[in-house]
């Protein structure tokens, strides 16, 4: 490699570390506001929107409690965001170890991916 390829190796290397860093910023803010949007409505409508203060626990219940703008479900869609914040950042690992040439990373980075993707699967019909 010469020494510009090395260099912009470097710079790209730099920007995809800020990009993660953006990455988990953005997904905690972005959770933390659907929550709190979720308990502003709680507190303005006195309950969670589900019979003995159940709440949601599938996709479709909580895509139907979004729509009927019940508390809980929105606050359990906050809680899916930040759930989800971290395992796009394992996606960008993936890309940015496989920019750097790093193929043990990216096969133990993927396969963290997979389990994760698994433990959803799992999560899900349970």
């Amino acid at each position: 490699m010469d020494k510009n390829t090395k260099e912009q190796m470097t710079e790209e290397m730099a920007d995809v570390q800020l990009l993660i860093g953006k990455i988990l910023r953005l997904g905690v803010m972005i959770s933390a506001t659907v929550m709190i949007i979720g308990l502003v409505l709680l507190i303005v409508k006195g309950n969670g929107g589900y019979p003995n203060n159940a709440f949601p626990t599938d996709f479709s219940q909580i895509w139907a409690g979004i729509a009927e703008l019940k508390p809980y479900a929105i606050m359990m869609l906050g809680i899916f965001l930040l759930i989800l914040t971290p395992v796009l950042r394992v996606v960008v690992s993936i890309y940015s170890f496989y920019r750097e040439g790093d193929n043990l990373y990216v096969w133990i980075t993927t396969i963290v991916l997979v389990i994760l993707g698994i433990s959803f699967v799992f999560g899900i019909l349970r």
